[in-house]
């Protein structure tokens, strides 16, 4: 009987490896990303829609909207990613959020931040789609 449960456990523990081994270029993708200067001073108004997209995986995959008023951010949504099935954003370790991730990089006024430790890959992915949408709303 004692064999069995030995069995399961090795295919339960196989599995997992085989996961783990399967995503690890989408996590080296990830954690690799790098933040270009961004000036949050002069943004156009409007809403804009950032992503970060991988290439090797899309298990990270985040989408964030941000909202520009008056030339100063006034609203970040998370559109995909760290988000609950009700659109709510999760706790991560530590009980941070990516929202307060975000509130420091805006106050800040730099995308290159502490990033929320237990967290670095979902910090990072988010940090990115908000680049992003930020680029678009720079003033030329």
């Amino acid at each position: 009987m004692w064999w069995i449960l030995v069995i399961i456990v090795a295919v339960i523990g196989i599995g997992l490896s085989v996961a783990l081994l399967a995503d690890a270029p989408g996590r080296r993708e990830a954690a690799g990303q790098t933040f270009s200067p961004m000036d949050f001073n002069h943004l156009r108004d409007g809403k804009y829609i950032g992503e970060y997209q991988g290439t090797k995986s899309h298990l990270r995959d985040t989408k964030v909207e941000v909202v520009v008023d008056k030339g100063m951010v006034s609203d970040v949504r998370i559109l995909k990613g760290a988000i609950d099935k009700n659109g709510q954003p999760v706790k991560l370790t530590g009980g941070r959020s990516v929202p307060d991730l975000f509130e420091t990089a805006l106050q800040s006024q730099t995308l290159e931040v502490d990033v929320i430790s237990g967290a670095t890959i979902t910090s990072k992915t988010h940090l990115k789609a908000l680049e992003h949408a930020l680029s678009q709303a720079q003033m030329q």
